[in-house]
């Protein structure tokens, strides 16, 4: 037997794998007939998106999580979008650390309030973690993510998130600011007040962590009402001009005023 048959015989043990049992069933089961330079990509797309979903669980620390979550690749909100429509991302999430431990053995009973106090910060400080390592991971979490990771009504998640951006002016990249799914202009009202402010686009991008388009967009679409309200036009005529929805018009008008103390 000439070298390259006795290495082939040995060789063939290699090819009992996933991948080629799966062009194998591509082929066979499925009809998948043709190229196969095809059928291995196709094979191999499918062993990545397997590695992406079952993770060596020895890789995860104590306290951290394998959660599903939206990509942040700049994708955008479009009517009628599923969630499974968008670009999807494994990312670990540090869902309880060592010091919240420490917190809980030495943590001090106090009366009723203290107590909720204690337990909303300590929701805070856990929610603030969870979607800054979701972003630095190249994701972006839910309100109903978090809620589910906390074991918290959304109402509460919601409750949390206004007292957070209220206290230290500060937005958190939730998957609802990012890709503009909100219907409250929060987000918008705090990029608009640093704008006021006198802070350059630039960096609003940075202190908000939006996307540049988005901030030129709330940018651009402010200015446009807010000058055509200072010439005098009113609400209606103003959404005929630009072309934005009344709610719109009225939120923009509400902030010119609010920033700039008018009555």
């Amino acid at each position: 037997m000439n070298g390259k048959g006795y290495r082939d015989r040995f060789m063939s043990i290699t090819k009992r794998n996933f991948r080629n049992s799966l062009i194998k069933l591509l082929e066979e089961e499925y009809k998948l007939l043709g190229s196969r330079k095809i059928l291995e990509m196709l094979a191999d797309d499918i062993e990545d998106l397997h590695r992406e979903f079952h993770h060596n669980i020895q890789e995860l620390g104590i306290g951290e999580v394998l959660w599903r979550v939206t990509k942040d690749d700049g994708q955008r909100q479009s009517y009628g979008k599923k969630t499974e429509d968008y670009s999807m991302i494994t990312v670990k999430l540090p869902l309880f650390t060592e010091e919240d431990i420490e917190q809980r053995i030495y943590y001090k009973k106090g009366d009723k309030n203290s107590n909720y106090r204690h337990q909303r910060h300590r929701d805070v400080v856990r929610m603030v973690r969870l979607v800054k390592s979701t972003k630095q991971q190249g994701g972006l979490l839910s309100g109903a993510d978090l809620a589910t990771l906390l074991n918290r009504a959304l109402g509460t998640i919601g409750k949390c998130l206004k007292a957070y951006q209220s206290e230290t002016k500060e937005i958190l990249p939730l998957k609802g600011y990012v890709l503009d799914q909100g219907s409250l202009p929060t987000h918008k009202g705090i990029i608009i007040s640093l704008y006021e402010q006198g802070m350059s686009p630039a960096d609003i991008v940075l202190d908000t962590q939006h996307s540049q388009n988005a901030v030129d967009r709330y940018i651009t679409h402010y200015e446009q009402i807010k000058k055509l309200y200072k010439r005098g036009l009113d609400e209606q005529a103003i959404k005929s001009i630009t072309g934005r929805s009344l709610k719109v018009v009225r939120e923009h008008i509400k902030l010119y005023k609010e920033l700039n103390e008018i009555p």
